[in-house]
């Protein structure tokens, strides 16, 4: 990018902006590279914060034995799945031991997702990453302990079960 705008700054090996950069591009040009960059990162970082659609891997927060799973399906919604909506997801890495083996198909709450949700009084909650809790056929959580917070949205969702298992609540 930088070597881009270099170029067009440039005429005939001198720089249009005359004594600030000298032949390796140091000084203001760099500064402008950076700034370029950042700009870009945290473009990135904002596009990633979208829907869990197909293929989105997850952390599992509970100690049914998954490590992560990748979202096959949300099942409410076309667009994708967000905070306490229900995923099929395939198990892709798994402790030694656990009930839930790599490979597993397995149905999973949404306890924490990266893309914003507003709330009644006008605020908004958002979490650094995607997280799941792992569901048997009947609803009711694989595992007995829930790890980090989990917002009080679930109770509108109908998972109080998630909720009392939980160590703190956002």
């Amino acid at each position: 990018m930088a070597a881009s705008m270099a170029s067009k700054f440039s005429r005939g090996g001198r720089s249009l902006l005359g004594g600030l950069t000298n032949g390796s591009g140091s000084g203001l040009l760099k500064s402008t590279s950076e700034a370029i960059s950042n700009h870009l990162h945290a473009q990135v970082l904002q596009q990633q914060r979208t829907f869990i659609q197909m293929r989105t891997k997850l952390t599992v927060v509970d100690n049914s034995g998954a490590k992560q799973v990748m979202c096959i399906q949300a099942l409410k919604g076309k667009k994708g799945a967000r905070l306490g909506d229900t995923i099929v997801a395939s198990v892709k890495e798994a402790r030694p031991g656990g009930k839930v083996k790599k490979g597993d198909v397995v149905r999973a709450v949404v306890v924490r997702a990266a893309m914003q949700r507003g709330r009644c009084d006008g605020s908004e909650v958002k979490f650094d990453d995607n997280a799941v809790v792992i569901l048997n056929k009947q609803g009711e959580p694989v595992g007995t302990r829930v790890f980090g917070p989990v917002p009080h949205e679930l109770r509108k969702k109908k998972h109080l079960k998630i909720l009392t298992m939980a160590q703190h609540l956002a």
